[in-house]
């Protein structure tokens, strides 16, 4: 189940609903926000970038992390100077060694985070090459993980992947796509965990 034609077919994957995403922007969201994080075991992780389109072009990002639980998706907005109270809350969680981060293709994710902000991340699965099957060379996108694991189709529309991550005020199409990339990932890798492969 990898081709395009065939997940076109799927049911719709329904992601996490808007109500369960907090966009952290006060104290009180931030320290609920590393209340939950600190206190699971394993986190949905993701990172956006506002696209670079001119040759040679240096990314200023990461512009958005976003972090899941089970229950709840965080998204962080890191600015041209990133508040230096998010930037504590994102290190305590993402250096965590006992804290397991989940996410699909996650190298350039960690170069940002580690060139913008300074951040060290540890114990990271990329599920990319983690759910691949045995035999498999090519890397796993969530688009396909969803189709072979949940047999429904995740919408990843190209409009949103490539809109400008950095807008101090995001829409609410981003919002969702944002969220469910950490949360699918999560849920992909409960899922994986409680049904090992044969």
């Amino acid at each position: 189940m990898s081709s395009v034609a065939e997940q076109e077919d799927l049911p719709p994957y329904n992601g996490i609903a808007l109500a369960d995403v907090v966009l952290v922007k006060s104290e009180a969201e931030a320290a609920a926000a590393l209340a939950a994080l600190t206190g699971t075991d394993v986190v949905g992780f993701d990172t956006e970038s506002k696209p670079t389109f001119a040759k040679g072009e240096e990314s200023t990002g990461p512009h958005l992390v976003q972090l899941a639980t089970d229950s709840t998706a965080y998204l962080f907005q890191i600015g041209a100077r990133p508040d230096p109270a998010s930037v504590d809350l994102l290190r305590a969680v993402l250096e965590a060694p006992d804290i397991l981060k989940v996410g699909f293709g996650l190298g350039d994710d960690l170069r940002r985070l580690r060139s913008k902000l300074g951040i060290e991340t540890q114990n990271v699965v990329d599920l990319s090459t983690t759910l691949r099957r045995r035999g498999e060379r090519n890397t796993l996108g969530a688009k396909t993980a969803v189709a072979r694991f949940f047999g429904q189709r995740l919408a990843k529309s190209k409009r949103i992947t490539t809109t400008n991550w950095a807008l101090p005020r995001l829409s609410p199409q981003q919002i969702q796509y944002a969220a469910d990339d950490a949360h699918v990932a999560l849920k992909l890798y409960r899922h994986w965990r409680a049904n090992p492969p044969t």
